[in-house]
């Protein structure tokens, strides 16, 4: 059974927490004790259970009537298993968009029938192509406030077709749901009898989210494995996660960045001998010759070489209170691998409700920018565009060690 992993958006009180709710409820995903103190928690008049509580786990963000965190919530069907990130609505929260988006397959947006399309609807749609998301459903929510209007339904449908062409989903779903009463979340509405499609749930059920096996191989180093005992004297092991492609038994492939080519001597799966790993396999490779290989090293198939370069052009999107600084020192992990690196130049800033760009010397808490880095050694990397696994890094304060930024190479 395979997992989708999917973000809601939108609007503070869009009803995004309601909608997972109604999920969740309607799916049977809440055990029976969990209802019992969501019932005693629920105020709302003439309501069994106020369904936003099941991801507002914070009473201090309920009091306040926003999501300030991004809350991930997990449940199953017969069909698939789902991993959902419940995004914060508010501009200044854009960082913990980015954080849910980055690992989603698809984006669920949610509209108000009553309000239509707004800044915060282009922004979060966006994001969430930036951030790298083929798959987008265009949920209007609300729809039983406009007593199940199809030409509302219509109109925002049009309203958002021309947006698209700023946008990179290769595939958008349309439609008409009220999360609070459930119309066509997990069944198909009878007030609905104008909207020929699939209800939510069925929609994220059969989905197809954009595989990482079809991409060019990447496997980077986690751990070297040397027992140094009598049994396995001689046992000399690379594990870590295939990224993307596969890789088989006899390929020809490139260690970098020592440029060093051997071929795959035997794979281990699971404490079993494989011919063949893919994409999301945990494995350990063995090569035929005896090279020095260490942690943070990548390997390619040799037909099939990354970029190398130590000055790149890449988005960053601000995660740190603390103002970015040129020419200062940051430390760039790319998953196992660090370089120090510095910020060259700010080429553009990203006004991301206005869609324009404009430029700017400064880099703040929330903000999206394309910028210019320089790295202390060559880095081995795809474009974010090509293959998300290998095109992304995130930029480390060396004094503080936070996490101040997170990168998306161009």
């Amino acid at each position: 059974m395979n997992t989708l992993r999917f973000i809601t958006a939108g609007n503070v009180d869009d009803g995004k927490s309601t909608l997972i709710g109604r999920l969740l409820y309607d799916s049977d995903s809440i055990h029976t004790d969990q209802l019992g103190i969501l019932q005693k928690q629920t105020k709302l008049k003439n309501v069994d259970i106020d369904l936003s509580l099941i991801t507002d786990g914070l009473r201090a963000e309920r009091e306040q009537g926003i999501t300030i965190d991004v809350a991930y919530k997990y449940f199953a069907t017969k069909n698939r298993k789902f991993i959902i990130a419940d995004a914060p609505g508010h501009e200044q929260y854009t960082r913990n968009m980015i954080t849910g988006a980055s690992n989603s397959d698809v984006i669920i947006v949610l509209i108000d029938a009553r309000k239509g399309i707004t800044e915060q609807t282009k922004r979060h749609a966006s994001i969430g192509s930036l951030m790298g998301i083929k798959k987008i459903i265009v949920a209007v929510n609300k729809i039983d406030l406009v007593n199940y209007s199809q030409s509302i339904f219509k109109q925002i449908k049009a309203d958002f077709e021309k947006l698209k062409s700023e946008l990179n989903y290769n595939e958008i779903h349309y439609i008409p749901l009220s999360a609070l009463a459930g119309d066509n979340v997990v069944t198909v509405s009878e007030n609905t009898n104008w909207y020929n499609g699939q209800p939510l749930l069925a929609i994220l059920e059969n989905i197809n989210p954009d595989t990482t096996k079809n991409l060019d191989s990447r496997f980077q180093v986690q751990l070297v494995i040397r027992p140094r005992d009598e049994e396995n004297h001689d046992y000399r092991g690379y594990a870590g996660l295939v990224l993307s492609g596969t890789y088989k038994t006899g390929d020809t492939v490139t260690i970098l960045p020592a440029n060093l080519e051997t071929k795959i001597d035997k794979i281990e799966k699971n404490l079993q001998e494989v011919t063949i790993a893919a994409a999301g396999d945990n494995v350990v490779l063995h090569f035929e010759n005896n090279i020095d290989i260490s942690r943070g090293d990548t390997v390619v198939l040799s037909n099939k070489l990354p970029t190398e370069s130590n000055q790149i052009k890449t988005w960053i999107s601000w995660l740190d209170n603390t103002p970015l600084h040129l020419n200062k020192t940051y430390l760039l992990q790319h998953r196992f691998r660090n370089v120090r690196v510095k910020v060259q130049q700010i080429e553009q800033k990203w006004n991301v409700n206005d869609w324009k760009f404009t430029q700017s010397d400064e880099i703040k808490l929330n903000d999206i920018a394309q910028i210019t880095i320089k790295t202390s050694q060559p880095l081995f990397f795809d474009s974010f565009d090509e293959n998300p696994k290998t095109g992304n890094a995130i930029l480390i304060d060396e004094t503080t060690y936070n996490t101040v930024g997170s990168l998306m190479f161009i």
